[in-house]
């Protein structure tokens, strides 16, 4: 056991030495402080390699500040992913903030170095030079102060206060953020909308003057190059007569030109008016994506916006004017663009064909139910979904997946969700979650969750005995059966009735498993159920017994910052009135993990944190 654990820490080390080795170029305000902790990085790799490849035991001493190096170096990959990956605007905004987090991984790498007893280890004297020598350049990097650039404080001051900026500081701002072409801008747009997720949609108090610079640099740097910055492709079209509309520019869901888009929390982007329908209809899914919404807010996507102002203006088209976009397309209407007579024929072979003729039949409105929206408003007006749920007891497997699959497709549409659940479909789906091939059960989850929106549904679905089956899916599943299991789970769970049920089937200890394996990608998921189970006294009290404490201040110390927002809501609720949970998580070094989250999570976070720390202050005074 001893050797494995070495072996798997310095393979971790040496692994992220190279990952961090093979990031690309940082290219934004913090270009050269990354480069040099990058460079100093690389120079570790020697160590590490030449200790895996070696024979040599290595002491408990050594292994425990091996151990610290190999923390520092987790939280220097996650510095610079998210520089690398996040905001260059907000990142200008925020440089004394982010500095300091520089200068926090260099002192905790430099610390984590002078554990090292170097003379204790089977290494070479080369090796054991060079890695004083990068140690040295970690110290003398921890005291020095990196200079600010003032006049780049100068430009966002100036770019903020005037309406229409002098071109020569747009310029400056533009170079020094390395936002240069509409490519750049665009993968702006979205890193600041995900900025702006991750701060549970209020980024602070500079967001509007962020917001404000992104849109006059888009219009700076349109007006400065915009036919370089218009792909091969759309250049195509700038000369053509009859301009087709770039699938990019239209909205998903109406197909349409967009004029007000908007980013959601999966990164898609839609015209406002036709998200703002389907999240007032109560959906928490994204259209495109099927993936939970992490939040409802919505990011004008001014880039996008911009580039549609110039097609349009390049192609002769007028601009988009205020109208409905996302009108409902009725059977037999003039705008409808599925084949109705088609459709006839598929229900006809559903109703009187052979075992093969439907379960072809069935086949087809699943792969059209896929593809519209119009073919699932006429699928369903035809008449298919009564035959589709009598198909869902068929004893041939391939028909059975056709037409859960068929259903799950069709109940996208709000409308058709009230239809499935009429034609008496909930009892037949978890049968089918319950004895269904793979395929079918995995599908027949997704149905559940889809049709589970409606809050009446949830209800429903919970009595009908789908939440012990999709237990069983999270734990037998395919990865992407364990998601639509799980996230299932988690929207029934949100009706009170519905937890109890999870609990007494036993849902806590595949969660605690699911939350414990961190290379399962489902510690996201099972964090999310755990905070809404924890609310409930039974829940608590089963959470309670699965002894939860050492990992959930585990994920406070290291994971995501939704996660940890999510584990501190699960520890606030183990702790109040649990005096044993409090003292147990204070032992396992809860508290500065709390402190730091106070300090830097997301404001639900804090508050958690918060609440924890008083808590323990309390036991603290009370001793």
């Amino acid at each position: 056991m001893e050797e494995d654990s070495r072996n798997s820490v310095l393979s971790q080390l040496v692994d992220s030495v190279k990952a961090i080795s093979e990031l690309p170029e940082c290219r934004n305000v913090f270009r050269k402080i990354s480069g040099d902790l990058v460079r100093r990085v690389k120079l570790l790799s020697p160590l590490f390699e030449e200790l895996r490849d070696g024979d040599e035991a290595i002491g408990e001493e050594e292994m425990k500040s091996l151990e610290s190096l190999r923390i520092a170096l987790d939280s220097t990959m996650e510095l610079l992913n998210s520089v690398n990956h996040g905001s260059k605007i907000y990142q200008a905004f925020q440089r004394d903030e982010i500095a300091n987090k520089f200068r926090n991984v260099t002192e905790q790498i430099e610390a984590a170095l002078c554990e090292i007893p170097y003379k204790k280890l089977a290494i070479s004297e080369e090796v054991r030079e060079q890695i004083e020598l990068v140690h040295s350049q970690f110290r003398r990097a921890k005291e020095r102060t990196e200079s600010l650039d003032s006049q780049l404080d100068v430009d966002l001051v100036m770019a903020q206060k005037e309406d229409d900026p002098d071109p020569a500081i747009l310029k400056r701002l533009s170079d020094k953020l390395h936002l240069k072409t509409i490519n750049d801008l665009k993968k702006e747009s979205v890193a600041f909308h995900e900025m702006v997720i991750i701060s549970d949609g209020d980024p602070g108090d500079s967001f509007g003057n962020m917001s404000s610079l992104l849109k006059k640099l888009m219009d700076y740097v349109l007006l400065e190059n915009p036919v370089n910055d218009i792909s091969e492709s759309d250049k195509g079209l700038v000369k053509h007569r009859s301009p087709v509309i770039p699938d990019d520019f239209r909205c998903p869901i109406s197909l349409e030109l967009m004029k007000d888009p908007v980013i959601v929390s999966t990164g898609q982007t839609y015209e406002r008016s036709c998200i703002q329908k389907w999240l007032e209809a109560g959906h928490k899914t994204c259209p495109k994506t099927q993936q939970t919404l992490l939040h409802t807010a919505l990011t004008p996507n001014y880039v996008l916006k911009s580039l549609i102002a110039l097609w349009c203006e390049s192609n002769g088209v007028e601009l988009p004017k205020t109208r409905e976009n996302c009108r409902s397309k009725k059977s037999g209407s003039s705008v409808s663009d599925c084949d109705r007579a088609a459709i006839d024929v598929l229900l006809e072979k559903l109703t009187i064909g052979d075992p093969e003729q439907q379960r072809a039949a069935a086949g087809e409105l699943r792969l059209l139910a896929k593809r519209n929206a119009d073919n699932r408003v006429c699928i369903a007006e035809a008449g298919a979904i009564p035959l589709l749920v009598e198909l869902l007891s068929s004893h041939d497997s391939r028909t059975q997946e056709h037409a859960v699959t068929a259903l799950l497709n069709l109940s996208i549409n709000d409308i058709n969700k009230g239809t499935i659940v009429n034609a008496g479909a909930i009892p037949d789906i978890v049968d089918v979650l319950k004895n269904g091939s793979m395929e079918a059960r995995e599908n027949a989850a997704a149905t559940l969750f889809s049709l589970s929106v409606v809050d009446e549904n949830k209800v429903a679905i919970g009595a009908a005995g789908a939440i012990p089956a999709l237990i069983k899916l999270l734990c037998e599943g395919t990865p992407r059966g364990k998601k639509d299991a799980a996230t299932a789970i988690f929207n029934l769970s949100i009706y009170q009735g519905n937890k109890a049920r999870a609990v007494k089937a036993g849902i806590v200890s595949p969660l605690m498993r699911l939350l414990k394996d961190a290379g399962g990608g489902m510690v996201d998921e099972a964090l999310a159920i755990l905070a809404i189970l924890a609310s409930h006294q039974e829940g608590k009290m089963a959470i309670g017994q699965a002894e939860p404490i050492p990992v959930l201040v585990e994920v406070i110390r290291t994971g995501s910052p939704r996660n940890r927002e999510n584990a501190a809501a699960v520890l606030w609720s183990l702790c109040t009135g649990d005096l044993q949970q409090l003292k147990l998580a204070k032992e396992l070094g809860a508290e500065e993990a709390l402190k730091e989250l106070s300090e830097n999570g997301t404001d639900r976070a804090k508050r958690k944190a918060g609440n924890i720390l008083e808590l323990l202050q309390r036991i603290e005074s009370d001793s």
